[in-house]
């Protein structure tokens, strides 16, 4: 099908796609994302969406200061950030929902409901597929595969399912003792040969995920370049110390991304304050004011600031209402997300809440139209479709408006 019935330049809109997603993956630079996921839902209006003339019991204990922007105020605690507004964009008022239990599948797939549809990075592996080695899809949120199952790939098939250093993961990136490339070769043969003798009775399609996840971690053990963009240890003692020891996974993030890796996930912090809001966050916020700064700020100075997207968010934001003395509880009507890199439009505020910070003025954002916008970034059309478990044709989003003014 052509767009509108007519050829654009002379291609198809699936000749397009492929020259967008080409381009991505082989002729320039890769684009990446690093989305960085804030585990509790951090409370906006002590942080990027402060409300100084509010009631105590709103405003809370926290004073704004201002950033190189002028206009743009943020909390006291993040100085750093203060200093590198201009680098940086605030998307306030993002309306998302409450699952109950610190589950962040909405802003991992876009899609509001549970497990149903694949994560973010499974969406992109499976888009844009390569084969020089690196795993396309990182996952640094937890200590082992499977402990918790955020990121699911679903119907995008087990090769698509991130890749977990933690635990077992970097450990099986190398090859077992007394076993050399040849004698791999050998065995992958082998296996080849055991796997077609079930094939044709296979009707769920596991085989072709297997054989792909198979090949994939193959790549990776006979791959030194990707043993070497896991190994933190390779950076000097004061690039460390910039990071901090609170946002240590922020370097690893910046190395995967420097050697070709498209998608990183990564948790920092515990902000689930529905008690000891301030006592926690006074904590944490100048820690990761640390972290996210030497991040940003690393990228620029790379060169690095329009090829990878970083996204800092929580499942949704903290009530306006102070509550059980010194805590806030979930709030999913508004919460903020702040974006760096990605060639996005930088120093600016997206989006206006209420005078407490309760809900947004106007129609509000999504975590999907944030997500539009990262997939932009990386020459993927949400209108896409994926064939799911049935066969149906699945859209990689249905919220599929990008942030306009990152544009």
């Amino acid at each position: 099908m052509r767009i509108g019935g007519l050829a654009f330049a002379g291609h198809s809109l699936a000749d397009v796609l492929r020259l967008r997603a080409n381009d991505a993956s082989g002729t320039g630079r890769n684009k990446s994302v690093i989305m960085i996921w804030m585990r509790g839902g951090p409370s906006h209006i002590d942080s990027y969406d402060m409300k100084p003339n509010a009631p105590a019991e709103i405003r809370g204990e926290f004073r704004p200061i201002p950033t190189n922007v002028t206009g743009i105020q943020i909390c006291e605690h993040m100085p750093r950030q203060a200093r590198i507004m201009d680098k940086l964009a605030i998307v306030r008022g993002i309306r998302s929902n409450d699952l109950g239990d610190h589950t962040p599948h909405y802003i991992v797939t876009g899609f509001p409901d549970r497990g149903r549809r694949p994560a973010f990075g499974s969406i992109v592996s499976y888009l844009q597929p390569r084969s020089d080695g690196l795993p396309r899809y990182v996952s640094l949120m937890y200590s082992a595969p499977g402990l918790y199952d955020n990121e699911s790939p679903t119907y995008t098939g087990p090769a698509h399912r991130p890749f977990v250093p933690r635990g077992q993961g970097l450990p099986n990136m190398s090859l077992a003792r007394g076993i050399s490339l040849e004698r791999l070769g050998e065995r992958r043969h082998l296996l080849t040969q055991f796997d077609d003798l079930r094939r044709d009775l296979d009707h769920s399609n596991a085989f072709a995920g297997h054989d792909a996840f198979n090949a994939r971690a193959l790549e990776i053990i006979t791959s030194p370049r990707a043993r070497e963009a896991f190994d933190v240890n390779r950076e000097p003692a004061h690039i460390h110390a910039r990071y901090g020891k609170f946002c240590e996974n922020f370097l690893m993030a910046r190395r995967l991304v420097e050697a070709g890796v498209s998608v990183v996930t990564l948790k920092v912090g515990d902000w689930d304050t529905h008690e000891h809001n301030f006592r926690d966050m006074r904590e944490q916020l100048p820690q990761l004011d640390q972290g996210f700064h030497a991040l940003v700020t690393d990228l620029y100075d790379r060169g690095l600031e329009n090829d990878v997207a970083v996204v800092m968010w929580g499942e949704f934001g903290r009530a306006p209402r102070i509550s059980r003395g010194d805590g806030r509880d979930h709030w999913p009507e508004a919460g903020a997300a702040v974006l760096a890199g990605g060639g996005f439009r930088a120093g600016q505020t997206i989006g206006e809440t209420d005078a407490q910070a309760g809900r947004s003025r106007g129609t509000p954002y999504t975590p999907g139209n944030v997500l539009a916008s990262l997939y932009r970034h990386l020459g993927i059309d949400p209108a896409l479709t994926i064939p799911d478990h049935n066969r149906r044709p699945m859209h990689v989003l249905d919220e599929r408006e990008p942030v306009r003014e990152l544009v």
